[in-house]
């Protein structure tokens, strides 16, 4: 597995070349210098030329500790740590191991040691068959008391080898607004502020500067999402990368040496206020990053993006817990968006029970007020998760629970685990290590504390809550949202970095969630955050469904559902579908299409539905569980390209075998210009002439194949309509 690198200067210096069967790393080392990482590509690529690579080529682990920071630079960016550099490899091992849902993995264990410092680490880098995604993370100890200031193995530099970069790379990033969730755009470097300066050629590293994305607090896709691509516009190649954390992250892309490097990590001190204290005996695990490689293909970007969603998608199907709901995806009916709005009753929600039951949901969830005897005034009290007395009469709330059984569907319920109202009685028989604190005082947001679920109280007390809604009434769902920001995170009363207590609870709360699962087998637990604001890999990787969005306009979600597979498995994106009894069929259609390659969260006043509405609803059901099966096993693809807002046509697919489901959604008014007809390429592929509108099927469509099958041509009858498809395709 080692030998000598050719070209390099110092004839000591060895290379360990390292992969699966699609995707290969190249890693320099020797005994002056650290392991560095000089390449990583696709087979398909062919192996890349390693000359001239050396210089630029940044370490495994980039390290940094206090009392100690950069060696050769300063600045702002979070390469060049003195400890990463002092780093050298003692020694390797290969494992051969199976992942969570089976398929095999190996990895490759790098060992390392900082003789001066005293830090230890194990670089670990993980590849499945057939996928071309490198996931890595190390864990780091210490012989010796020290304090880390950032550290990630998520590091990969040469991305602008040879390249006027400023120019020829492009980095995609996705902007995720509170229901406006997944925007992307492509920039190149120089449009995100990044130049050459030309100082390399008088001695030093670079401009100093970066294109950074940060998030903080406990909503992990907030503003952006922990994830992106950059572009190499010379051969359309797209390398990935994913930061698989619930909580604070930071990426960053830079120039060095005449060539651009990518970082990507969990928390930082700069960022964060992180910082991990080693000492004998302890140790940290540093947060997972995933780095995918696609080579560019022949048909263009669209085709390459969809190989990159291919990868992505599964890779994180291969890296999450196993859940049965991952292969049934049955239909959740939910009381919130556009219906009860946190204020169910029984009088209230019989009506809506009868007529989900009638259209054909196989699960009823009760969203946010069941608990509420204030008549909307429960925001900050909750925390005991008790049923209201006054809102369920005759029966109570186990009642009206057994009222969704009787009508054939699974009952479900929503909780906010995580926060305790400041006039709970919670907040005060709970002690206070059990809250988020920071300079001896508790957290306070929006009227509520944060549980810090490392503490054996909080644990309990949520344990005692889940247990008990379960085993009362029975409950096969639970919806946990979580709806505040709690800033940096807690101190813990102890002094300790808050950005440290933060992602050690985010740990913790995902380890709880999945000891629920154990204990309630089948139990299905959907991930909410204000919407999208969690819709991360590491959450991902734990909760069978995850809500994407709240937005409650129907004709402003098919941009957010379409866009959803390139971050989320499509069987795990819980997509509104909101009808009432005042939208007309094709309105129906249109909002129904939206989720039916996804998973759908029927909501809205269904018992407004008149028998004709009934019967438009009852067939998209229909039609979704005939093709659901294939959304669990399907690949994404965006024959149009990633959508636009306000974009009047958006076209998702999903690619089944020879199978292509297309949702295609017309939008937009009479006078904005845009053409009633669109012609959907078909890059790789060609369709046979056996086009199936799969949904609605009342006609006034038209669906053309044409270049051979390279390419439909569509007409939609209305400005607000859609339709669902399935095309057989040979590649």
């Amino acid at each position: 597995m080692t030998v000598t690198l050719p070209g390099l200067e110092d004839d000591t210096e060895q290379r360990i070349e390292w992969g699966n069967d699609v995707v290969r790393v190249a890693i320099a080392h020797g005994p002056h210098t650290a392991p560095r990482l000089v390449a990583l590509w696709h087979v398909d690529e062919g192996r890349p030329d390693l000359t001239g690579l050396r210089r630029s080529a940044l370490p495994v682990l980039e390290v940094a500790v206090l009392g100690d920071g950069r060696s050769g630079t300063s600045g702002k960016r979070h390469v060049d740590g003195a400890a990463a550099q002092r780093m050298r490899l003692v020694g390797t091992e290969e494992e051969a191991a199976e992942g969570p849902e089976g398929g095999p993995v190996r990895r490759l264990l790098l060992h390392l040691d900082d003789a001066e410092s005293g830090l230890r680490a194990t670089v670990h880098y993980e590849l499945a068959d057939t996928i071309p995604v490198l996931r890595t993370w190390a864990e780091l100890s210490a012989d010796r008391e020290l304090v880390l200031d950032h550290v990630t193995t998520g590091v990969v530099s040469g991305l602008g080898h040879a390249a006027r970069w400023e120019t020829e790379l492009a980095v995609w990033e996705a902007a995720n607004p509170w229901s406006g969730e997944f925007r992307w755009r492509r920039s190149t470097l120089a449009e995100r502020g990044l130049y050459d300066v030309g100082m390399v050629r008088f001695g030093q590293v670079g401009s100093k500067n970066r294109i950074s994305l940060t998030s903080t607090g406990a909503w992990s896709t907030s503003e952006h999402l922990p994830m992106g691509l950059v572009e190499d516009t010379r051969t359309g190649r797209l390398l990935a990368w994913q930061v698989e954390t619930s909580g604070a992250w930071h990426t960053e892309l830079g120039d060095r040496y005449d060539d651009v490097y990518l970082a990507a990590m969990g928390p930082t001190a700069h960022e964060h206020q992180w910082a991990d204290r080693l000492a004998p005996g302890s140790s940290f695990l540093s947060v997972p990053v995933s780095l995918a490689v696609v080579p560019g293909a022949a048909a263009g970007v669209e085709a390459t993006l969809d190989a990159m969603g291919a990868a992505l998608t599964a890779h994180r199907r291969r890296t999450r817990r196993p859940h049965p709901d991952h292969d049934t995806l049955p239909v959740v009916y939910n009381d919130f968006l556009n219906t009860l709005m946190s204020d169910p009753t029984t009088d209230r929600e019989l009506p809506l029970i009868e007529a989900a039951a009638d259209l054909g949901a196989e699960y009823y969830v009760i969203d946010a007020g069941w608990y509420d005897d204030e008549n909307g005034g429960w925001w900050d009290s909750v925390g005991q998760w008790e049923p209201s007395t006054t809102r369920f009469p005759d029966g109570g709330l186990g009642g009206l629970i057994d009222r969704i059984r009787d009508h054939g569907m699974r009952p479900g319920l929503w909780l906010e685990p995580e926060v305790v109202g400041v006039r709970s009685p919670v907040a005060h028989t709970l002690p206070e290590e059990a809250f988020f604190q920071r300079h001896g005082h508790r957290v306070a947001e929006w009227g509520r504390y944060q549980l810090d679920l490392r503490h054996p109280a909080a644990r309990e007390h949520l344990d005692s809550v889940v247990d008990r809604l379960i085993s009362t009434f029975g409950l096969a769902y639970l919806k946990l949202d979580h709806n505040v920001d709690i800033g940096p995170g807690t101190d813990a009363g102890t002094g300790e970095a808050p950005g440290t207590g933060l992602l050690e609870h985010g740990r913790a709360f995902l380890d709880w969630a999945g000891a629920v699962m154990d204990r309630h087998p089948g139990l299905v637990i959907e991930a909410c955050a204000a919407g999208g604001s969690r819709t991360d890999a590491a959450t991902g990787s734990v909760f069978p469904v995850q809500s994407v969005t709240d937005q409650q306009d129907y004709r402003a979600t098919p941009p957010i559902a379409a866009a959803a597979p390139l971050a989320l498995p499509p069987e795990q994106a819980g997509v509104w579908a909101c009808v009432d009894g005042t939208m007309d069929r094709e309105q129906l259609a249109f909002s129904l299409v939206t989720a039916l390659l996804g998973r759908v969260h029927l909501t809205g006043r269904v018992d407004t539905l008149d028998a004709d509405q009934r019967t438009v609803v009852r067939e998209a059901l229909a039609a979704y569980r005939a093709v659901r099966s294939a959304v669990g096993r399907s690949m994404p693809v965006w024959p149009l390209g990633l959508p636009g807002w306000r974009d009047p046509w958006i076209v998702q697919g999903a690619r089944d075998g020879d199978h292509l489901y297309l949702a295609v959604w017309r939008r937009g008014a009479s006078d904005d210009g845009a053409p009633d007809t669109l012609r959907v390429p078909l890059p790789g592929r060609a369709a046979d002439e056996a086009v199936e509108v799969l949904y609605p099927r009342w006609g006034g469509e038209s669906v053309v194949v044409a270049d051979d099958g390279q390419a439909l041509e569509l007409k939609l009858p209305g400005l607000t309509s859609a339709r669902l498809l399935r095309v057989r395709v040979a590649s």
